[in-house]
């Protein structure tokens, strides 16, 4: 149940408004389900009954109040139940709307002098509220944090009436598009409202700039109006965007300042940001053995190692975890502008979802990530990835592991009683999950063929090593999985020359297993992590036995023909905002 609250000082205007046709027709039936005595003219029911009449009992006590009465005396609120929930009847409507004026003090119970208010019913899901903001006694009510008492009453409705109980706010969310904005994207076919496209846009250009510069660079690569508010010194002050083409009735542009896109939008909070520059995100990540991979595989693989320590941070009880939250929040808005076709709406969706898990009143006094900073920003200037070949592959081994980062994000914020920032958390590891089984296909299947195509007792020794090195919490779950892609990992690990069962330990030790989906896939990429081999292997390796370890070493010291230089591949360029 959501309410929201607005005021205003056209009192008949509104309920002109409420009794009418509504902008689209959608209003049906519209009339009263409770008002101040119960007995409050109804226009919609009662044919003598007119909103004059209404409006002029609604206002009676504004205008004994004459100059004292606030200017804007007219206090608005709509509720609305959950999708999904049941159609609610005119009299536990009733119920709703006298519990939410007592509980923010505009007609506390027993209170002869409350401010007189009536609640009008148009459709199946919601109710309006609308209330003069002057006593009987003529003196204003105390209104103070009506918004958050509103939420907290309806918190305890929920519950009572048996609707679905949405999770509770600290005012740190973004503001929502009002009903304009999303009129006016509906009738230009946009799937987001201005709002909310300016928000992603500015998110992506934040997302690993070097400095405020860059910044404002992206911003404008991107195709955005922006705008400088400047002061006398010619510092910069503030910064407003509009998207091109958006204009309002009198043809000028909808600007939007960065602070009512969302809080941490402000320039003052993205300078904070960018204040501590992020590492040279032009250090080499661990290289190839071939040399083959593309930069955006490298610094896939690269990232990986990066995520998983903050995940590892996340795990803590400190504080700092705050700073690493917006590390990651970066680091998917990089891959969600920088991924293939068949991931790119998921990444994108686990974007969006995480942007509410990066807020809250949590502040990190002296963390440091500097280096989710600098892998999101190479993760950019590395260029678009390929859906295949290497590049799924290491797509793949970064996002099973961002899937346990958001998950720990989740537990770390429930520990502190955030409710809606760890469900984002987890609707971000949905998506995520989501754009891994999409990506992990192809070199999973082509891990599976390797391992069915191993000798048995290598597969068997394999197998044993396997149920032996996993904890018993876990074992149950990993032994009804497909282990034929782990099997052929261990082969290609002993054939680099590693130790196969000492390599499957420091996987194991490496974090928590509990939450994966999957435990073999965990342990696939974190096992091709530290031995450094292919994401995506060939479809004909492993399909030899194992030979001495002498020869695999010696085979891995042979150089490689230097390759022929080629033209820049225009899908490695950074990609345009």
């Amino acid at each position: 149940m959501v309410p929201k609250i607005r005021y205003g000082s056209r009192t008949h205007g509104l309920l002109a408004y409420l009794y009418g046709p509504g902008k689209r027709d959608e209003h049906t039936d519209p009339h009263l389900v409770g008002s101040w005595d119960g007995f409050a003219p109804d226009p919609g029911r009662d044919p003598e009954a007119t909103l004059s009449r209404l409006a002029a009992a609604l206002d009676l006590r504004v205008k004994q109040a004459g100059a004292k009465a606030p200017a804007e005396h007219v206090w608005h609120c709509s509720v609305r139940t959950a999708p999904g929930d049941r159609h609610l009847s005119d009299d536990e409507w009733g119920t709703v709307a006298r519990r939410l004026v007592q509980a923010v003090g505009l007609a506390p119970e027993g209170d002869p002098d409350g401010c007189r208010w009536v609640a009008v019913r148009h459709a199946d899901d919601h109710i309006h509220i609308l209330a003069t903001m002057v006593r009987g006694d003529l003196r204003r009510p105390r209104l103070n944090y009506d918004k958050k008492k509103a939420q907290a009453e309806c918190r305890l409705i929920e519950k009572e009436m048996g609707l679905r109980q949405l999770k509770p706010g600290d005012g740190t969310a973004a503001k929502m598009p009002t009903s304009a904005e999303k009129f006016k994207a509906e009738r230009i076919g946009h799937s987001q409202t201005p709002r909310e496209a300016l928000r992603e846009a500015v998110r992506r250009a934040v997302a690993g700039a070097a400095d405020e510069a860059e910044f404002f660079t992206w911003l404008r690569e991107a195709g955005l109006r922006v705008k400088m508010r400047h002061a006398p010194s010619g510092d910069i002050l503030g910064y407003t965007v509009a998207l091109p083409g958006d204009r309002d009735r009198n043809r000028e542009p909808v600007w939007f300042a960065g602070s009512t896109l969302a809080p941490d939008l402000s320039l003052p909070k993205i300078r904070q940001r960018l204040s501590t520059p992020p590492a040279d995100s032009t250090e080499e990540a661990k290289p190839s053995p071939s040399g083959r991979w593309s930069p955006a595989a490298e610094r896939r693989r690269h990232t990986a190692d990066v995520a998983d320590h903050a995940a590892r941070s996340l795990d803590t009880d400190g504080d700092e975890a705050a700073a690493q939250l917006v590390g990651v929040g970066e680091l998917l808005d990089s891959l969600a502008q920088t991924s293939p076709a068949a991931t790119r709406q998921e990444l994108r969706a686990a974007a969006q979802a995480f942007e509410r898990a990066t807020r809250s009143h949590i502040r990190a006094e002296r963390a440091d990530n500097r280096a989710l900073r600098a892998a999101a920003r190479g993760i950019i200037h590395a260029g678009t990835a390929l859906g295949r070949g290497e590049d799924g592959g290491a797509t793949a081994m970064l996002l099973s592991t961002l899937v346990l980062v958001t998950l720990a994000a989740a537990r770390w914020h429930s520990a502190r009683h955030h409710a809606q920032q760890a469900e984002a958390a987890r609707q971000t590891a949905e998506h995520l999950r989501a754009a891994y089984h999409q990506a992990a296909a192809a070199p999973l299947q082509t891990l599976r063929a390797q391992g069915r195509a191993l000798p048995p007792d290598q597969r068997r020794r394999y197998e044993a090593s396997i149920s032996t090195a996993l904890p018993d919490r876990v074992a149950t779950a990993a032994k009804d999985a497909n282990r034929d892609a782990l099997a052929a990992t261990l082969s290609q690990v002993e054939q680099a020359g590693h130790d196969p069962e000492a390599l499957l330990q420091q996987a194991i030790a490496m974090r928590e297993l509990e939450t994966a989906e999957s435990v073999n896939d965990v342990l696939v990429w974190r096992l091709r992590r530290l031995a450094n081999l292919p994401a995506h292997p060939q479809p004909d390796t492993g399909r030899t036995p194992t030979r001495a370890r002498t020869t695999a070493t010696a085979r891995a010291n042979v150089q490689p023909t230097p390759a022929a230089p080629t033209a820049a591949d225009p899908r490695t360029r950074p990609p345009r905002r």
